[in-house]
């Protein structure tokens, strides 16, 4: 049976990537910061730029799981998760403003014909900002594995993305050592085209999230599994699931013979319920029970038919 992480798990991980992140990206601002004042490449200047970037989404993604980790109060009865998700949309925001400043230098290296110099220790930096930017994005990717946090997800694509770059530039520099010294510019124009396409899908990731999209098909599928595993069960309609943060939330109404007692069909919501906490630690379960005889026929085995056979 598919399982989730732990809510104390995830507090842990989620922490410690979001700590991980803003250590590498301040190690490589320093380092791209004297490469570039050495080069002068528009294409460092680039790498530099994002890094910036990267820092600043980092310390607002902290913030963030910080806010959302916190429990539900009277304020906000479904809990914080949802900061993770608006971190991300600001992350989409950064990322969006850091291509265009990007594509503008690179234009400006394309039309101006920009030489760099010092081409050792561009490639050396830029080597070092891979090998950094690799390791962080194993230990995000297995942070996300574990916890399926958005914020991290989207720090991680961010990351990603940032690998092509620091290997575009590398590249760029590469070949402007040989006398190409219109690709510093057009490799960052590229760069900024990527970026761009990153931004917009943590952008909608962060949407979907907000729009309370319902969870993977998967685990809707494993909901009425357990569902349909609990004697007695004749249907469920109305399945309905979203996720803010760590929390999954699941309703759902349960269909029973007419003739138990209350007492029996409690108890059958209640081996539900033990079997959905199993599978999804942490969820906000809301089960309603209905007897079979008023549950209209076009409801009857909805969820079944509309979202997950079984």
């Amino acid at each position: 049976m598919k399982k989730t992480q732990q809510p104390e798990e995830y507090a842990y991980l989620v922490k410690r990537a979001g700590q991980a992140a803003i250590i590498a990206a301040s190690l490589l601002i320093i380092v791209k910061l004297v490469a570039w004042m050495v080069t002068g490449s528009s294409s460092i200047l680039a790498a530099l730029t994002d890094s910036l970037m990267d820092v600043t989404t980092s310390i607002i993604n902290l913030f963030a799981i910080k806010v959302a980790l916190q429990p539900a109060d009277k304020e906000h009865r479904f809990g914080h998760g949802k900061a993770e998700s608006l971190a991300g949309l600001v992350q989409a925001a950064f990322i969006s403003g850091s291509s265009v400043f990007l594509m503008i230098n690179g234009i400006s290296a394309v039309i101006n014909n920009h030489q760099i110099v010092a081409t050792n220790l561009g490639i050396s930096v830029m080597i070092l900002s891979l090998v950094v930017t690799l390791a962080l994005v194993f230990f995000q990717s297995y942070v996300v594995k574990k916890t399926n946090s958005m914020a991290i997800k989207a720090d991680s694509l961010h990351y990603r993305t940032d690998i092509v770059l620091n290997g575009a530039v590398l590249l760029a520099i590469v070949l402007a050592g040989y006398g190409w010294g219109w690709a510093d510019g057009v490799f960052a124009i590229a760069v900024s085209l990527y970026i761009l396409h990153g931004a917009w899908e943590i952008g909608s990731q962060s949407i979907d999230a907000l729009m309370d999209k319902q969870l993977p098909q998967e685990d809707n599928e494993l909901i009425l599994k357990l569902a349909y595993k609990v004697e007695g069960v004749r249907g469920v309609h109305d399945l309905r699931t979203r996720s803010s943060g760590y929390i999954k939330f699941i309703q759902l109404h349960l269909e029973l013979d007419d003739g138990q007692s209350l007492y029996d069909a409690h108890n059958k919501a209640d081996k539900l319920e033990f079997g959905l906490q199993a599978a999804f630690p942490g969820a906000d379960i809301l089960i309603h029970l209905d007897p079979i005889s008023v549950v209209p026929i076009e409801k009857r085995n909805e969820a079944v038919n509309i979202d997950a056979p079984v």
